[in-house]
């Protein structure tokens, strides 16, 4: 029996997911650029996205950073950070050849990929990368051996798998996949690929992990899921997808509490909210005022991780931060 299973339902209420929101890695990406506006003063540039989140863009453009999409969009000689999905080689390559500071506030745990992908192919395996075909993190992990890596894009995608020798393969993954869903993919390649190989340590971050078990949790016992979480958010994409496959009557995206439909909550008895992992808390916080206003006023939070797991500023911010702090 869950513990949500063991409070009786009774009128309307809210199971608020916990750990939900901000993860160690997003934390990291945009206190990286605060702290970069605070050090050199606008504008900061920022490649891409800093993560996947209206709200966190809107606010940092008001503070200064000035998203592009390419490295050709900073002027010479300007600060540049790349974001938290990290990127290809060629990518530093390009700023340095502009002369761009740059500074990288890709996500460890996303670093951890990329150096498994090096190795492997310097070990000359065939690497079968699981993710979404066009996403920033698997554009950047694949730059860094495109020679050895195809792209498995979910179960469907395991049947146009070919390799060279199959003693020689091992998988990776994007970090904000669907638990559930790439272990399917990886029990359907061990059926062509008996001597598949995993990673040495597991790809798919304890974020995303941590947010997939509670909602499975709280789902049966929802009528209705709302995961708060930008469209090209993977990781919130995957929640609303978990939610229904655990049980749950219905799921819904949404940025904002404004953007909830009362026709969802029509009926509902039991309301579920989270969030992904770039989402900052105010945001659900302001769901759950919106759930209040009609009604939703109990609310009980479920939790089945306790993180506290925290990442330090990139290197290069660090050391200019200290040279500062000297000067001052």
């Amino acid at each position: 029996m869950t513990q949500a299973e063991t409070t009786p339902r009774t009128g309307k209420r809210v199971l608020l997911a916990s750990p939900r929101g901000y993860c160690a890695g997003v934390d990291r990406a945009v206190q990286t650029v605060e702290e970069a506006l605070k050090l050199y003063g606008a504008p900061i540039y920022v490649r891409k996205e800093i993560v996947h989140n209206k709200h966190v863009v809107r606010t940092l453009e008001a503070k200064g950073a000035v998203f592009v999409e390419e490295n050709a969009e900073v002027p010479e000689g300007a600060t540049v950070i790349f974001s938290a999905h990290g990127v290809a080689p060629e990518v530093y390559e390009q700023a340095k050849a502009r002369s761009l500071k740059a500074i990288d506030a890709t996500c460890p745990l996303v670093t951890k990929v990329h150096q498994e992908a090096k190795r492997f192919a310097a070990e000359d395996y065939d690497i079968l990368l699981i993710g979404h075909e066009g996403h920033e993190e698997v554009v950047g992990t694949a730059g860094e051996a495109p020679a050895h890596i195809q792209l498995v894009d979910g179960p469907d995608g395991v049947d146009k798998v070919t390799v060279r020798d199959p003693n020689k393969v091992v998988w990776l993954s994007q970090t904000t996949l669907s638990v559930d869903e790439t272990l399917e993919t990886v029990a359907r390649l061990k059926s062509r690929l008996p001597l598949l190989q995993s990673p040495p340590s597991d790809d798919i971050c304890y974020a995303t992990s941590n947010r997939q078990h509670v909602v499975k949790e709280i789902a049966p016992d929802c009528d209705v899921v709302i995961v708060v979480g930008s469209r090209n958010s993977s990781n919130s994409v995957r929640l609303v997808e978990v939610a229904l496959d655990a049980g749950a009557r219905a799921g819904h995206l949404v940025d904002f509490a404004h953007e909830i439909d009362d026709a969802w909550l029509t009926g509902a008895g039991t309301v579920g909210v989270t969030s992904g992992a770039s989402v900052p808390d105010e945001l659900v916080q302001d769901v759950l005022a919106h759930l209040a206003g009609r009604g939703f006023t109990d609310v009980e939070e479920i939790t089945t991780a306790d993180e506290r797991l925290t990442f330090s500023l990139p290197q290069e911010l660090k050391r200019d931060m200290k040279a500062a702090a000297a000067r001052a």
